[in-house]
């Protein structure tokens, strides 16, 4: 478990507290059950992506202090991957391969999300959503990454209005995913895009 892995004390209080946010969020039942998320190691990974991307997209351009920050957070979360990799069993080069892959896609995915963003391009958040979060949605599952892409904006959007100070300090706060329900016009799984933004 999580936990179990940080009372190693291999990070301060905040950026536990961070971390630990990050993932209960990406972990938020709505989202496999009501937005078509798969829920599987590859899905939960790609929440956990797409919040830390969020988390990293709101300290851009705040300073030193949000950055290093930042990069606690990042190395957090790629330590926590290799933890969860060797409890899996995976073999010293196994799990390089995987942690390298694992990388790419999160350079990937960032690289998109933010750039919809910061374009304010619903429908290219949307459709780099339905790349990455949905790409292993089995074929006729109903994907909402609409609504999905709906709730990256208001997310991004909660936390720009959150100081940074606060947040280095410990305190991440979401919101909550439930008011972005299933729209008409989801995806299936047949139709997503079979490949991953990178």
């Amino acid at each position: 478990m999580i936990f179990n892995f940080f009372r190693r004390g291999r990070n301060d209080p905040a950026v536990t507290a961070v971390y630990v946010a990050i993932v209960a969020q990406a972990r938020q039942p709505h989202f496999y059950a009501r937005l078509g998320v798969p829920d599987t190691l590859e899905g939960r990974f790609d929440m956990m992506v797409l919040h830390a991307v969020l988390l990293f997209h709101r300290f851009s351009g705040e300073g030193a202090a949000a950055r290093d920050f930042g990069q606690k957070v990042f190395d957090t979360f790629f330590l926590d991957m290799d933890r969860s990799l060797r409890e899996l069993g995976a073999s010293d080069e196994g799990m390089k391969k995987k942690i390298t892959r694992m990388a790419e896609v999160f350079y990937g995915c960032a690289d998109a999300y933010a750039s919809a963003l910061d374009a304010g391009d619903d429908a290219a958040l949307a459709l780099a959503l339905d790349r990455n979060v949905f790409m292993n949605a089995p074929d006729g599952a109903q994907t909402e990454s609409r609504s999905l892409a709906d709730y990256t904006r208001a997310a991004s959007g909660a936390l720009a209005a959150q100081d940074p100070a606060a947040i280095v300090a410990g305190t991440l706060t979401w919101i909550d995913p439930a008011p972005f329900g299933p729209r008409s016009g989801g995806t299936t799984g047949a139709n997503a895009s079979p490949e991953r933004v990178e």
